[in-house]
């Protein structure tokens, strides 16, 4: 009960009044209207993840979250600011050095009208990857990629929205996922960092909120400049 307690306080399901600003709504509860999402499934999906994520934690070096509010921050946080703003039409959507999962498998269960590519280059997070979609359901529209993002690029493979936490510098970050999605966006994680600039890039939407500890947390947009 732990788990599914920290999941599900992180992710407010009634949607605010109309009067409030998109920018400043509950993006998961945006993401239930607009695309259908079962919350109680949703939530559950999230536990049997992140159950997942313990238990092979203990064979294989998955995350270094201590507990389940540091997992649940990790694992959904992010997740639940970009679910709602990203490929609005749906799409393809890529998550680079997926690692145990996020945001892209939290990503993935928020939005059911994505197809969801988790790049991860080392082959036993791979395999907990692969396990994870089968244990979910989530076959049909998400594969594990066991490569690397430059890999992908010169592969030809192209995204509606790209997005990645922590594997790389933000600016690096933002010129390879430029390459993943050229004609969409790519959405940069930041905790103390700058805003990292880009030429032909520009911030389309911005989302500021805290870990449960309290440490600030930024996700940014970017959209080709018009």
């Amino acid at each position: 009960m732990a788990l599914h307690d920290e999941i599900s306080a992180r992710m407010i399901w009634p949607l605010p009044g109309p009067d409030v600003p998109e920018s400043e709504r509950d993006v998961a509860a945006l993401a239930a209207r607009e695309h259908a999402v079962d919350a109680e499934r949703a939530v559950g999906q999230l536990v049997a993840w992140l159950e997942l994520v313990k238990t092979w934690n203990r064979k294989i070096d998955l995350t270094a979250a201590k507990g389940d509010v540091d997992l649940a921050d990790l694992g959904v946080l992010d997740a639940v600011q970009i679910a709602g703003r990203i490929a609005r039409d749906g799409g393809g959507v890529v998550d680079v050095g997926s690692g145990f999962g996020a945001p892209g498998v939290a990503v993935a269960i928020l939005r059911p009208d994505l197809s969801v590519k988790l790049v991860e280059p080392l082959r036993k997070r791979a395999a907990f990857l692969r396990t994870v979609i089968g244990t979910l359901g989530l076959t049909a529209r998400v594969e594990v990629l066991e490569t690397r993002g430059e890999q992908v690029v010169d592969a030809g493979m192209t995204f509606d929205a790209a997005i990645s936490r922590a594997t790389l510098s933000p600016s690096a970050w933002l010129a390879l996922g430029d390459g993943l999605s050229p004609a969409g966006e790519v959405v940069v994680l930041l905790a103390r960092e700058a805003e990292p600039e880009h030429p032909a890039r520009e911030v389309a939407w911005r989302a500021t909120y805290e870990t449960s500890a309290g440490a600030p947390r930024v996700a940014l947009g970017y959209r080709r400049r018009a």
